[in-house]
C-alpha cells in the first residue's frame, strides 16, 4: 500500500467524531440526517466527516431512491489496519535509507506543490493584493481561489453582500468568483448565507 494512502487512512481516524461515526455505523447503515441526529451535529458537519472517511476507505455509500445510506467498510478497514503492520514488517528487511526515501518522496511532492502555488500567486496577484485576471487553467485558478478564501473567518456566517464586498477587494467580477467558491466547495451556501467549509472539502489542484 502506498504511504500516502496509509497516512490518509490514519489521519481520517484521528478524530473522536469520526471514531464515533464508525461505531454507530457498526450497528448498521444510516443516512446523513439520521447520523446527524444521533451524533448531535449539523448535516454539513456529517458531510465533512463522511468525505474524509470515504476518502480513507473506511465507509462506502449506496443510494436508495433519493436517499444515500452510509455503510461501514469492514473489509477495507481490516486491510488498511493490517497495512501498517505490513509496512513495519517490510521495514525490517530494508535499510533505513530505503525506508526514509519513501517518506522523502511524499514530502518533496508536497513542497513542490507549495512552491508552484506561490509562483502562481505572484503571477496573478499584484503587490497590493489585486487579482489581475481569473486564471483560465483550473489548477492555477484553484491556487488563486484558495489564497483568497484564506482571508475569510472560519465559523463566521456571511451575508451574500458581505462576500461580494470581500471579493471586490480582489476583483470586480464578484458574481463569477462567488459561484466558484461554492462550486469548488470552499464555501457552503444556504438561504443566502455563506460559510467556509472545512479545508478538507476544498477542491484541490
Amino acid at each position: 500500500m502506498q504511504l500516502d494512502k496509509l497516512v490518509t487512512f490514519h489521519k481520517a481516524l484521528a478524530d473522536p467524531t469520526r471514531i464515533r461515526i464508525l461505531a454507530v455505523l457498526a450497528n448498521g447503515p444510516l443516512h446523513g440526517q439520521a447520523l446527524a441526529g444521533k451524533m448531535g451535529v449539523t448535516a454539513p458537519t456529517i458531510t465533512h466527516h463522511m468525505a474524509k472517511l470515504r476518502e480513507a476507505g473506511a465507509v462506502y455509500e449506496r443510494r436508495d431512491k433519493n436517499t444515500i445510506y452510509f455503510y461501514l467498510h469492514e473489509a477495507n478497514m481490516k486491510r488498511q489496519s493490517q497495512a501498517i503492520l505490513d509496512l513495519l514488517a517490510k521495514a525490517k528487511d530494508e535499510s533505513v535509507d530505503e525506508f526514509q526515501d519513501d517518506i522523502s518522496v511524499a514530502e518533496q511532492r508536497r513542497e513542490s506543490m507549495a512552491q508552484e502555488a506561490l509562483q502562481v500567486i505572484r503571477s496573478f496577484i499584484t503587490p497590493d493584493g489585486k487579482l489581475k485576471q481569473i486564471p483560465a487553467q483550473r489548477k492555477k485558478k484553484l491556487f488563486v481561489f484558495e489564497h483568497m478564501v484564506r482571508g475569510l473567518e472560519r465559523g463566521r456566517k456571511y451575508q451574500e453582500k458581505e462576500i461580494n464586498e470581500y471579493i471586490k477587494t480582489f476583483h470586480e467580477d464578484f458574481a463569477t468568483i462567488r459561484r466558484e467558491f461554492v462550486m469548488n466547495q470552499y464555501m457552503y451556501r444556504e438561504n443566502g448565507i455563506y460559510e467556509l467549509n472545512p479545508e478538507e472539502l476544498w477542491a484541490k489542484p
